[in-house]
């Protein structure tokens, strides 16, 4: 498939965002980067992509309010992965604005365009997983985030049903709830990057790992669980969701398999050929309340959508994101 008018990529200079500007490099596809302009900069992990022409994130909503957005071309597509992504962020207004408004702004623009929306929701909307972790959109208002960022990403979910109930969506659109993705191009993230990267850089620094230990009845400590999904398989996922397009829909995205944070370092440790060596911390009081033990996702329904492809086990993208961490070392 050629493609020669450009993505829209907002968040490009992000972890997520900047693997898959890197992919539409290899594929041949156009872009335009929307970020904070200083990112692409400053981030010595975006060394090699080519991110063609540049927005600053701010300027972006004022070129599509101006003259129908007449000074953006001819769009192949909106992929939006610009947000806050810190869960720990507790200024509601500023995740209004951030996560809700500019997406809501994005949707519109989209959908008066005529153009495939394909945007990052989060697993976080789905709180403790007391619903469980099914995309059943219409158990939506069921769902109870532990903290504001998912109540950020659920707002906009629910927003955008709303909108495609009422006749105002893109011709095809995909939210996606991510579940804990990891893989190369995270360092800037510092504290919100995943535990591979903090086991990486604590075992290159004492030879030992930190792992919090576990305070719920029945689960030992190490054994609270995530879906651990590759950035690669992300990218591939985000692709077919444009590319195909999906239809419509709010879809899961992880591998369908919970794994232990026990079994996430232990294969940092095997990627670096060392034995395990770890250490159980107590979770800070302040996160204990907000703490998610279990995460798997429900992959039936984007496999119903057409996607067969099978993911990367927990070990194989361990040991390549391990690789290239040496390598650019």
């Amino acid at each position: 498939m050629t493609v020669s008018q450009p993505l829209l990529v907002t968040g490009a200079a992000g972890f997520i965002g900047a693997r898959f500007v890197a992919s539409c490099n290899a594929h041949g596809v156009p872009v335009i980067a929307v970020d904070a302009t200083r990112h692409f900069k400053e981030r010595a992990e975006l060394s090699g992509i080519a991110f063609q022409r540049v927005i600053d994130r701010d300027a972006l909503l004022p070129m599509l309010g101006a003259n129908g957005g007449a000074a953006l071309p001819e769009l192949a597509g909106i992929v939006h992965l610009g947000a806050c992504t810190d869960t720990t962020q507790l200024d509601v207004e500023y995740l209004r604005r951030v996560n809700v408004e500019y997406s809501q702004a994005l949707w519109t623009f989209a959908s008066a365009r005529r153009l495939p929306f394909v945007y990052a929701s989060s697993a976080a909307t789905y709180g403790a997983g007391e619903h469980g972790y099914v995309d059943d959109e219409s158990k939506f208002d069921r769902l109870v985030p532990l903290n504001p960022y998912g109540d950020s990403k659920l707002i906009f979910d629910r927003w955008a049903l709303e909108q495609e109930r009422d006749g105002r969506s893109p011709p095809a659109w995909s939210g996606f709830k991510f579940f804990n993705v990891y893989g190369y191009g995270e360092r800037h993230k510092r504290r919100m990057a995943s535990v591979v990267l903090h086991a990486y850089d604590q075992i290159r620094a004492s030879g030992r790992v930190k792992l919090f230990k576990s305070h719920k009845p029945g689960i030992a400590d190490g054994h609270q669980q995530r879906d651990f999904i590759h950035v690669g398989d992300v990218v591939d996922v985000l692709h077919h969701a444009w590319r195909t397009p999906l239809r419509r829909g709010v879809f899961n995205l992880g591998t369908g398999r919970a794994r232990t944070f026990l079994d996430l370092v232990n294969a940092t440790f095997a990627a670096l050929r060392l034995e395990p060596a770890i250490d159980f911390i107590d979770t800070p009081v302040e996160l204990r309340e907000r703490y998610q033990y279990f995460t798997q996702a429900d992959m039936t329904k984007l496999r119903k959508a057409g996607w067969s492809k099978p993911f990367t086990s927990l070990e194989d993208g361990v040991r390549a994101y391990v690789e290239q961490l040496v390598a650019k070392q």
